[in-house]
C-alpha cells in the first residue's frame, strides 16, 4: 500500500472548493451511504439486520475519521474510527486493494461488544489509499454461554463470545475460507452470522463503486478537499451553537438498576459539563468504578454519546462526521464504568448509554432550557434460543422491544418508540411467528404508564408470548427498579417489568438482567416497558387534553382524578369534564403540595 498523500493538504488550500460542488458532494456522500444500508438490510439473513435494522454503514477518510454517516445508529461515529484506526494499525502498508477486514473487539477496535463485526474495506485512487467503507451490524449469535452472546452475568468480556481482532477476510477480493470457518465454527447460527457478514462486504463493496463514481466525476483532490471541508463544518457548526449557550459548570447523574451479578447495587453515572465561549467539556470521572457485571462501556461509545446529545440539541438534522467529535472534550477515569480496565465485560452496555445520555441532557437542560426533556424508557431486548422443531437447526430469536419517550416543553411524549440513540425496529409480528416456536398474545400500550405532567410522558408497551418449545431465555433491560425521571415538575414514568407465567401460580418475576432462564413449550413470559416521564406541573395540564387522553385509552380515569386533579362524569357513552368539581379539586391539590412542599 502506498502512503496517503502527504502533500493533500497543501494542494487542497491552493485549491478553493466551489460551495455548489460541496453541498453536491455532501449530498452524494450521504445517499452512498443510504444506498449502501438499503443493500445491507435488504440482504440481510436474521431478523436483527434485516427486520430491526441494528446497523449502520459510513465513509471514512484514509484517516478512518468519518465523513458521511446516514444515522441509524448514532453510537457508531464512535465506533467506526476506532475498528478503522485497529485495521490501520494492524496492517499499515500491508493494505490493499480488494482487502477486507473484519473486527468485532471492544478493546482493541471499537465495536460496543461482541455480536457487533465491523467490516472494513480500503478504497484506493491511483494505486494510493483514499479512504475506508465500512458497516457494523449486530449478529445473531457469536458463541459464548447463551444464546445471542449477551449474557447479563458475564464477568469477563471471554464470557461473550468470539472476539476477533483486525482481520483480513478478503485479499485481492477473494475471501478467506479460514475465517469463516472460524467464525461459523463459534456461533449457533452459523448461516445466519455469515449470511449477514456477506451482505455487509455487499454493502461496502457497493460503496466503493460509487466512491469511485463520484471520484471520477469531480476528481481526487476536489473529493479530498471536500472531506476535510466536511469535517471542518461539523467543528464549526458545533463550537457555533456552543458560544452562544450561557457559561458555567452544571453537573446531573443518574443510575442503572445493577450490572446483573450485584442486583442491589445501582450504578451511578455522573457527568460534570463545563462551558466556557466555545468550549464544551464532559466530566464524568464521578462516575461508579467499572463494574463486576456486563454494564461497562469503552470511551469511543462515551465520546459518541456525547456527539448524539449535540447533534439533539444543536440541529437533528446536522451532517454528521467526525468533525462533530472535535467540537467538545471529555475525560472517563480510567478504570470506572465508562472506561474499563480489560477484561472487564461489556456485552449488556445500552442502559449505562442511556443513563450516560439521559445524565448529560440533564445536565445541559441547564444551559438550554428551551430543549429539556424527561427521561425516555431506555433500551431493552430479549433473546431466546432452541433447536428448531423442523430443520434441527439452532435458532437465535432476538427482538428489540421499545417504551415510551419523555416528555418536553410543548409536546407530549411519544408512545411505544425507541429512544435516545437507539434507533432500531419492533421487529413484525408475522414475521416473529413465522421464523420462530413462538405465538405473540399481546401486544399493546400501557395505560397509565406515562409520567404525570402538563405534557404527559409516552406510554410503555405490553407483549407477551407463548413459548411453543424449550427455550432458552435471556433480557437485558432496564428501568425496572429506577423509573425514568421527570423534568420540570413532571413525574416519573411508570417502570418495566418481565414475568414468566404471570397468571399461574409459579409466576417468577426476572431480574432487569437475566441469563439463560429455561423456558419450557407452553410457559408464557410477559415484558412490560417502562413509560416516559413527564415534563411540568400535572396540574397545568388542560382538561381538555386530560380528557381526550381518558377517551383514547391512554389514561384510566382514576388516573385523571388522582393525578391531574380532573373530575370526569358520565356523558352518554363517553366523558364529559365537571368543570366545578375539577375546580375544587385542583385546588385541594395544589394546596396540598404547597403544604408539603420544603420552607
Amino acid at each position: 500500500m502506498e502512503e496517503p498523500d502527504r502533500d493533500a493538504g497543501t494542494l487542497i488550500a491552493m485549491h478553493a472548493i466551489d460551495p455548489v460542488d460541496l453541498e453536491v458532494v455532501k449530498a452524494s456522500l450521504s445517499g452512498i451511504v443510504q444506498e449502501m444500508q438499503n443493500s445491507l438490510f435488504r440482504t440481510g439473513f436474521s431478523t436483527i439486520v434485516r427486520e430491526s435494522q441494528d446497523a449502520s454503514c459510513a465513509l471514512m477518510n484514509a484517516r478512518g475519521e468519518v465523513v458521511a454517516q446516514h444515522v441509524v445508529l448514532p453510537l457508531h461515529i464512535g465506533a467506526f474510527p476506532a475498528c478503522t484506526a485497529a485495521v490501520i494499525d494492524a496492517f499499515g502498508g500491508g493494505i490493499a486493494r480488494g482487502d477486507a477486514f473484519v473486527i468485532n473487539h471492544p478493546y482493541q477496535g471499537g465495536s460496543p461488544h461482541a455480536p457487533d463485526i465491523a467490516v472494513i474495506t480500503p478504497f484506493f485512487v491511483d494505486a494510493a489509499l483514499f479512504g475506508f467503507c465500512g458497516s457494523i451490524a449486530h449478529k445473531s449469535d457469536i458463541g459464548g454461554p447463551v444464546p445471542g452472546s449477551c449474557s447479563g452475568q458475564a464477568r469477563e468480556i471471554f464470557n461473550e463470545g468470539l472476539h476477533l481482532p483486525a482481520v483480513r477476510y478478503e485479499m485481492d477480493y477473494r475471501r478467506k475460507g479460514d475465517i469463516e470457518r472460524l467464525i461459523g465454527a463459534n456461533s449457533r447460527t452459523p448461516e445466519l452470522v455469515l449470511g449477514d457478514i456477506r451482505g455487509q462486504l455487499g454493502a461496502d463493496r457497493l460503496g466503493e463503486r460509487r466512491l469511485d463514481e463520484l471520484v471520477g466525476k469531480f476528481g481526487k483532490q476536489e473529493i479530498l478537499g471536500c472531506f476535510d471541508r466536511l469535517l471542518e463544518i461539523s467543528e464549526a457548526k458545533v463550537k457555533q451553537a456552543i458560544a452562544e449557550w450561557k457559561d458555567g459548570r452544571f453537573e446531573a447523574e443518574r443510575f442503572v438498576d445493577d450490572d446483573g451479578i450485584e442486583l442491589e447495587r445501582p450504578v451511578r453515572i455522573q457527568v460534570v459539563i463545563e462551558k466556557r465561549g466555545d468550549a464544551l467539556h464532559f466530566d464524568f470521572s464521578g462516575s461508579a468504578d467499572q463494574t463486576k457485571g456486563p454494564a461497562n462501556i469503552r470511551p469511543p461509545l462515551v465520546q459518541a454519546a456525547c456527539a448524539y446529545a449535540l447533534i439533539s440539541l444543536i440541529d437533528p438534522s446536522m451532517y454528521v462526521s467526525s468533525g462533530l467529535l472535535r467540537g467538545f472534550t471529555m475525560t472517563a477515569r480510567e478504570g470506572s464504568v465508562l472506561n474499563p480496565r480489560f477484561p472487564a465485560p461489556v456485552n449488556t452496555y445500552n442502559p449505562t448509554i442511556h443513563a450516560l445520555v439521559d445524565a448529560i441532557f440533564a445536565a445541559v437542560s441547564h444551559i438550554v432550557p428551551g430543549k429539556a426533556r424527561a427521561d425516555g424508557s431506555g433500551s431493552r431486548s430479549i433473546i431466546l434460543g432452541g433447536r428448531n422443531t423442523y430443520t434441527g437447526k439452532g435458532y437465535v430469536q432476538y427482538e428489540i422491544i421499545a417504551g415510551g419517550a419523555g416528555a418536553r416543553p410543548g409536546k407530549d411524549g411519544a408512545s411505544g418508540i425507541t429512544v435516545n440513540q437507539s434507533n432500531a425496529k419492533i421487529a413484525p409480528i408475522e414475521i416473529i411467528e413465522s421464523e420462530f416456536p413462538t405465538r405473540i398474545t399481546r401486544f399493546e400500550l400501557i395505560a397509565d404508564s406515562g409520567g404525570a405532567g402538563e405534557f404527559r410522558g409516552g406510554l410503555g408497551i405490553r407483549r407477551e408470548y407463548l413459548n411453543l418449545a424449550d427455550a432458552r431465555f435471556s433480557i437485558r433491560s432496564m428501568k425496572h427498579s429506577i423509573p425514568p425521571n421527570g423534568c420540570a415538575g413532571g413525574k416519573t414514568g411508570r417502570a418495566g417489568d418481565i414475568w414468566i407465567n404471570p397468571e399461574r401460580a409459579a409466576a417468577r418475576r426476572l431480574p432487569t438482567r437475566y441469563a439463560d432462564y429455561p423456558l419450557r413449550a407452553g410457559d408464557t413470559f410477559r415484558l412490560d416497558t417502562p413509560g416516559g416521564g413527564g415534563y411540568g406541573d400535572p396540574l397545568a395540564r388542560e382538561a381538555e387534553h386530560v380528557l381526550a387522553d381518558v377517551c383514547e385509552g391512554v389514561l384510566s380515569k382514576e388516573a385523571a382524578e388522582h393525578d391531574y386533579g380532573v373530575i370526569l362524569r358520565p356523558a352518554g357513552r363517553a366523558w364529559a369534564i365537571d368543570a366545578a368539581a375539577t375546580q375544587a379539586r385542583r385546588a385541594q391539590l395544589k394546596a396540598e403540595k404547597a403544604k408539603s412542599a420544603p420552607r
